[in-house]
């Protein structure tokens, strides 16, 4: 299992990127892998191919609406270390002794 933090930026759009960055959250949710998004990114969690091919479509889905997408990610690979979505923040809070703003 790797993780993979990604964001996908249509570019020419205009200023407002919300429209299309709801259709490629909308594909992520749909193919089933665990992730968490925030303001500036995606992190997903799977095997290399379904995650690899996803974001794929996501930079695909993009390209749809705007004349030039900047697909950006960044790839976390630790073979036999499951769970690491939530696992990585669990450890970060036991050694601050609190949870954190998620």
């Amino acid at each position: 299992m790797m993780l993979v933090q990604f964001s996908v930026v249509p570019l020419g759009t205009g200023e407002s990127l919300s429209e299309s960055v709801a259709e490629v959250i909308r594909l992520v949710d749909e193919s089933g892998l665990p992730y968490r998004t925030n303001p500036m990114g995606t992190v997903i969690e799977g095997e290399w191919d379904a995650v690899i091919d996803l974001i794929r479509k996501c930079h695909e889905e993009a390209l749809r609406s705007a004349p030039r997408v900047l697909t950006s990610l960044s790839i976390d690979d630790r073979p036999g270390k499951p769970d690491r979505i939530s696992g990585k923040i669990e450890s970060v809070e036991k050694r601050l002794g609190r949870e954190i703003k998620k």
